[in-house]
């Protein structure tokens, strides 16, 4: 079964598309995400039954998570695009009445948080594929090296990408609880992420 929906590329497809000017940074960051996560399978595919290495069910369930974590990244750029749309279209809500500008106000701040909300989880979903390229990394086929810095690489791009977007849209949130545990958790995200990419704090 192919990791992604016939829609999900569709959003993929609308990030390079020159007359798509609404699909962006959350969904690119999302199909880079799952690119490194279908990566990170192939080097473990390849690195079964060689001599010397892990046993070829430490591989199978670096793999199996894999292909999990790149199918959903690929519906999470879907949904980033969508929830961007929601953005898009509160906005243009009439506001003649008060009944409507109240309306129009809840819808903005409904799509604010799941617009935060997504690229939030698609950052978590990128950080493990981080820790899986660290697992594969201790034992596997030296022929893959390559595609396994790529899959580093390219997770380490979608992860920053998709803290990015949260970032942007949290001033937007006006729910405070929310905000709150949006930015906890955006936080707990990047130390995690700071460690695993070798980079620092600050």
């Amino acid at each position: 079964m192919k990791p992604w929906t016939d829609a999900d590329l569709q959003a993929f497809l609308k990030v390079i598309d020159p007359d798509d000017n609404a699909t962006g940074g959350g969904t690119a960051a999302a199909v880079a995400g799952a690119m490194a996560a279908g990566l990170v399978g192939m080097v473990a595919r390849v690195s079964k039954g060689k001599p010397d290495l892990e046993s070829d069910e430490f591989y199978d369930t670096i793999d199996t998570a894999a292909q999990e974590l790149a199918r959903d990244l690929m519906q999470g750029g879907r949904k980033d695009s969508e929830a961007f749309g929601a953005v898009m279209r509160a906005f243009t809500l009439p506001k003649c009445t008060e009944d409507e500008i109240s309306a129009r106000r809840d819808a903005i701040r409904a799509a604010m948080v799941e617009a935060t909300r997504v690229p939030l989880e698609n950052a978590q979903r990128c950080v493990r594929v981080l820790e899986l390229a660290d697992r594969v990394s201790s034992q596997f086929n030296e022929n893959a090296a390559s595609d396994l810095a790529c899959a580093r690489a390219l997770a380490c791009t979608a992860t920053e990408g998709c803290l990015e977007n949260v970032e942007i849209n949290l001033p937007g949130v006006k729910d405070e609880q929310a905000k709150a545990e949006f930015e906890a958790r955006s936080n707990e995200i990047r130390s995690v992420y700071t460690v695993l990419s070798g980079g620092t704090d600050g």
